[in-house]
């Protein structure tokens, strides 16, 4: 099937949106003191993993919902990352909760996007599918991460792991299964060029 078909489809998959547990109202203050521990990556623009090497992402403005499923699959190694398994493995429901609501309305800090050289021309072209979920919407109902202003490695990152299996959600995994790396690049590319989340102030 030529790619146009596939993205056509996999358009039409994501207008069905992705499901998240709605989750309580956190506590900013308690989230802000429950954050310090991750201070020394996220706060810092261009910190970067050391293997594979990729920049650490902004968190700065994100959806409070998706933070919170995103540390859940850390804390249930359901995304292995050995720093952030470790760092969310005992924390509670509530204090995830927390966390995630203070970094949703931390939008001060920096909104410089570490760039990879893609073509965001082409990338906004194939990111059109993309676009039913992945539409910055900040309500305070919305689901789906935000991934305007994003580092373009790590949502590279993101989208290669998501075609080899080792980030396990079926809706991701058909939506980039048919992009060659020059697309994933692209697509990167665009979302990177986009004002959106920012560095942790």
């Amino acid at each position: 099937m030529k790619k146009k078909s596939i993205l056509s489809v996999l358009g039409l998959i994501a207008l069905s949106g992705v499901a998240l547990s709605a989750q309580a109202e956190g506590n900013i203050e308690a989230g802000k003191n429950a954050f310090e521990a991750c201070r020394g990556c996220h706060t810092s623009v261009g910190t970067s993993n050391v293997y594979p090497t990729y920049y650490v992402p902004k968190i700065g403005g994100q959806v409070a919902a998706y933070t919170f499923s995103a540390m859940k699959t850390y804390q249930g190694s359901q995304r292995p990352h050995r720093t952030m398994m470790a760092n969310t493995h005992d924390l509670t429901d509530q204090t995830l909760e927390d966390i995630a609501a203070y970094l949703a309305q931390d939008t001060e800090g920096s909104t410089t996007a570490i760039a990879n050289g893609g073509d965001k021309v082409k990338g906004k072209k194939l990111a059109a599918a993309c676009m039913a979920c992945h539409n910055d919407d900040t309500a305070a109902t919305a689901t789906n991460p935000r991934l305007a202003g994003q580092h373009a490695n790590f949502l590279e990152k993101a989208m290669q792991e998501y075609q080899t299996g080792k980030r396990n959600n079926v809706l991701m995994q058909s939506m980039v299964q048919g992009l060659s790396e020059d697309d994933i690049k692209d697509v990167a590319a665009y979302f990177n060029s986009l004002k959106g989340l920012t560095t942790v102030k």
